[in-house]
């Protein structure tokens, strides 16, 4: 029998160069994790408890004074923004998502970082009850925009950190958090996808959420921290809209052995074996014309570089967004790169969930498919606008 479930299952064999993408289950979960769900999956475990020791293990992680594990970290958002709101006040909690005999119901967010990642991320403000009040516009934030927003009814600001927001013209967090902190709101960081478990606690944000299913390699669930009294209120939305968020006894053991690996990471190794890859896929694209590969840093400053595929379809007789489909439609090896800048003429390889050996088929994809697009006699070109159609969700299940 095959070990591999996905042929089990009659799945694709997918090889992973786009990134901790949760269309494609996030990450490579760490072995401490498996082992950990393993074991609690047979067990009856008093998750109030289990709460208090996945607290224990966030706090020393991040430097917060209290944390809790979630469903995901978009159920943080939401989970997080309705603390904010309604405090530990259990009847509050209970009227959620009304909110007009709160106090405060509204949260402000950069226009710049109102993006979506599968879904607007003001939606899961909105969840809450919360009214999204936008700062500034998608190219220019000032302060004086921001302490504009300030009402008496601000329950918190929202700042997102993630590659999908407009990288020019927003304010820095530092700055963000002192113009609401003058006036006594809180902040909350979206760090989904974040490497540094601490930076942003440690400058000044109140709350900070994390996926435990990306970088950290553990199953899927979200992280809240930062301080006690936020996050006891964000605890309590399990009383409330926070029932249908829940997460499940393997999630939170998952999240803790999830933190304690990445204690005793070899980041350097990783690292290295990463930088490997970029290396042996920028040597197989030297030989194409038409195709530059240069190695690019992370856009919030993750320790990750990817590549970047620059295609020329004048020269290499293929756009971009073709070969990015010709990789993805192989049935053996299928190969999915990062392709949300696709339609600029270039897509991402992202080194950071590979097994091993799995570099070397990429390369050979790659000089696969581009082997086939040089000896064209055409330019293989597909209308981009009916590719985007094709690939819509709206297709599903189709």
């Amino acid at each position: 029998m095959n070990d591999d479930i996905r042929i089990r299952l009659g799945l694709r064999p997918v090889i992973n160069v786009s990134g901790t993408m949760t269309s494609l289950g996030a990450s490579i979960v760490v072995p401490q994790a498996v082992e950990a769900v393993t074991a609690a999956l047979p067990q009856f475990i008093e998750i109030g408890a289990l709460q208090k020791l996945a607290s224990r293990t966030i706090s020393r992680l991040t430097g917060g004074e209290a944390g809790f594990v979630t469903a995901s970290c978009a159920a943080a958002i939401t989970l997080a923004v309705a603390g904010a709101m309604t405090g530990d006040d259990l009847a509050a909690i209970e009227r959620l998502p009304q909110t007009d005999r709160l106090a405060r119901d509204e949260v402000l967010i950069q226009a710049g970082h109102m993006v979506g990642y599968g879904s607007p991320v003001e939606q899961g403000v909105r969840l809450s009850g919360a009214k999204v009040v936008p700062v500034g516009q998608a190219t220019s934030v000032m302060a004086y925009q921001m302490e504009g927003a300030i009402t008496e009814r601000t329950a918190a600001a929202l700042f997102v950190v993630s590659h999908h927001t407009v990288q020019v013209g927003q304010m820095g967090l530092a700055e963000f958090v002192e113009v609401a902190h003058a006036r006594g709101v809180p902040v909350i960081v979206d760090a989904a996808s974040e490497y540094d478990l601490r930076r942003f606690l440690e400058a000044g944000a109140d709350l900070v959420l994390y996926s435990s299913h990306k970088f950290l390699g553990g199953p899927t669930g979200g992280i809240v921290a930062g301080r006690r009294d936020l996050v006891r209120a964000a605890y309590f939305q399990n009383n409330g809209i926070g029932r249908g968020m829940k997460v499940g006894k393997e999630g939170i053991v998952g999240t803790i052995a999830a933190l304690e690996a990445w204690e005793v990471r070899d980041h350097a190794g990783i690292r290295a074996r990463e930088s490997e890859a970029l290396n042996v896929w920028q040597r197989t694209l030297a030989d194409f014309a038409g195709v530059e590969a240069a190695i690019d840093p992370d856009p919030t400053d993750n320790p990750l570089d990817r590549l970047k595929v620059h295609v020329n379809p004048a020269e290499a007789h293929i756009t971009a967004w073709d070969l990015a489909d010709a990789l993805a439609s192989n049935d053996t090896h299928p190969v999915i790169v990062r392709d949300h800048e696709v339609e600029h003429g270039h897509f991402y390889l992202d080194p950071c969930n590979l097994h091993p050996g799995q570099a070397e088929i990429v390369a050979e994809r790659l000089r696969e498919e581009l082997d086939i697009a040089r000896r064209s006699n055409d330019i293989i070109s597909s209308d981009f606008a009916a590719r985007r159609k094709r690939r819509a969700i709206n297709n599903w299940p189709d």
